[in-house]
């Protein structure tokens, strides 16, 4: 490399150099798009690269019309999705990922401040789809088939839209004003959303209400039941009902000392709801170490800068009264707790069970043909149906990762196969590009670009207070995060290639259409591969060379 930091241009190594040219040219450049990380990695399959490059050139709205056409919900995913994304991101092995949840956020909370619209792609077809469930698939699905111009009617069990995102995230996570607005948008399409309507009879229901399909997308919204020996005195609550009846303006009384069993992200969640509630004290009580945990760390450090406190390596026994009993354990090579045969007492005036949820499948046992798992989660196959015809599932009730961005995703790939139903059809998706890895990345650039961070409540500001705690970014630190994106596999018009080309035989073919080869003058060098930056080009071997 050259010693001048100010040198971009990578110098020739002439011993991993590619094969180089001759009186007859053995191999050729070739454009080639290839499928970023980021993308493969999204459970709602956004276009995360097309929007980014949308927002680094300024054109918001447009940026959030592509995100749109793959998640009706962006202002909720920029803040509640794990982001996976940013985990497969190729820029994270030279510094840090693109913060894309957060330049979704602010594209979302930008179309919620100015009142952006969608529109139905299609005319109205005539065919009528129940789905059950106002959670996040089932207004995936909804406003997925509303753009294909099917009337999509949601029977909701409960009061008020949104399902587990309502009732599951606390608001110091996700503020309702955000939710209750892209909820409206999906209404606007002619979605119908019918509250306090449980469904007993599926077969009956459909027959009535004259639908041509049926999308099943109830909610995890039962807790898994674990046999704690408990005597009268002893209060337990489970983490579901708890924070479903924290967000309805319900919340029990719980005491000064609360537990919480469980080491996922709703036994986070409780317990730091439970410090909100004025809690003196919340103990998770988690039978593996943090290593083997399965809430996220993120979600973890902030607990514990709100004062949680974790007892890992611990199951409890027995409660009495105020008394719990606990077992200390120890994880084994293969990383499963042990018992110790060790025991201790630990105080508190509640105990809040967060060890799993289940969904409610017992209206579906009537309907012939619908198989499930021994966890009771829904059977289907590639296109979302059940071996019921006509009736599809998706989201927390059939087998996958319970994640709002996983619903989402589920929602979408539903009504795609629901509306090639429709039409004695189906749907054929186009085949994934090849996956490009930072390896192929020939970055002979280096750019001093820290990832900007969103603002964050300090732990005294959040003490008590449902208030959001993480902040979005203003219009230029998006643009700018946009920026830090490497186009991983896809030309972005860089003229790398074109500026080096010794033969003059890259031809620019004007803004937004890239470029051209001419071959009558190409010798096959391979510089224009090794200078593209994102690996938009591959060398090919010349026929017969």
């Amino acid at each position: 490399m050259s010693k001048n930091p100010s040198d971009v241009t990578r110098p020739a190594n002439l011993q991993s150099h590619e094969l180089g040219t001759g009186a007859i040219r053995s191999q050729r450049p070739v454009y080639k798009d290839f499928l970023p990380p980021c993308n493969n990695a999204c459970p709602a399959g956004e276009n995360i690269q097309a929007w980014l490059a949308l927002v680094q050139a300024g054109h918001f709205k447009q940026a959030w019309q592509v995100i749109m056409q793959d998640n009706p919900l962006p202002s909720v995913h920029g803040r509640v999705c794990y982001h996976p994304c940013e985990t497969s991101c190729n820029r994270s092995h030279y510094d840090s990922a693109v913060s894309i949840h957060a330049v979704e956020r602010f594209l979302g909370d930008m179309a919620v401040a100015e009142g952006w619209t969608i529109e139905s792609e299609a005319a109205p077809s005539g065919k009528r789809v129940l789905i059950i469930g106002a959670g996040p698939s089932g207004l995936s699905a909804a406003y997925h088939l509303a753009r294909k111009g099917h009337k999509a009617v949601i029977y909701e069990a409960g009061p008020v839209a949104g399902g587990m995102m309502r009732f599951g995230i606390p608001t110091y996570r996700l503020p309702r004003k955000e939710l209750d607005q892209e909820i409206a948008r999906i209404e606007s399409l002619g979605v119908e959303i019918i509250l306090n309507r449980k469904v007993n009879n599926l077969l009956a229901d459909k027959k009535e209400g004259h639908f041509d399909a049926v999308f099943v997308a109830v909610g995890a919204h039962l807790s898994k039941r674990v046999d704690i020996p408990a005597r009268e005195a002893s209060k337990m609550l489970d983490a579901v009902t708890f924070l479903r009846e924290v967000a309805a303006g319900n919340a029990p009384k719980i005491g000064r000392k609360v537990a919480i069993y469980g080491g996922g992200n709703t036994a986070m969640d409780a317990a730091r709801t439970a410090k909100r509630l004025g809690a003196e004290e919340a103990l998770i009580i988690y039978r593996r170490d943090r290593e083997h945990m399965p809430a996220h760390d993120f979600e973890a450090d902030e607990a514990l800068e709100e004062g949680v406190k974790i007892n890992w390596l611990r199951t409890i026994k027995e409660m009495d009264g105020t008394s719990l009993t606990v077992e200390v354990m120890t994880i084994d090579k293969s990383g499963r707790p042990q018992p110790t045969g060790q025991y201790e007492t630990l105080e508190a005036d509640s105990l809040i069970l967060a060890v799993g949820q289940e969904t409610d499948t017992g209206f579906l046992q009537a309907v012939p043909g619908i198989d499930y798992k021994d966890d009771g989660t829904v059977i289907v196959d590639s296109t979302m149906q059940t071996g019921s015809s006509g009736i599809f599932a998706g989201g927390d009730m059939v087998p996958s990762e319970r994640t709002v961005t996983v619903a989402v995703g589920h929602g979408k790939k539903a009504a795609r196969h629901i509306d090639a139903w429709l039409s004695n059809s189906r749907y054929i998706q186009e085949p994934k590009h090849d996956l490009v890895s930072h390896e192929h990345l020939h970055t002979w650039y280096s750019t001093d670009a820290d990832q900007k961070t969103q603002g964050m409540l300090d732990s005294e500001q959040r003490a008590g207070s449902f208030t959001e705690i993480v902040s979005g970014l203003a219009a230029a630190d998006a643009t700018f995060e946009a920026q830090r994106c490497y186009s991983c596999g896809n030309c972005f018009e860089c003229d790398g290639c074109y500026g080096s080309c010794p033969e003059t035989a890259v031809v620019k073919l004007g803004p937004g259409n890239r470029y051209r080869f001419d071959y009558e003058k190409c010798t096959g060098c391979a510089v224009c591969f090794e200078q593209c930056p994102c690996h938009a080009i591959e060398m090919q071997s010349e026929q017969g060379a």
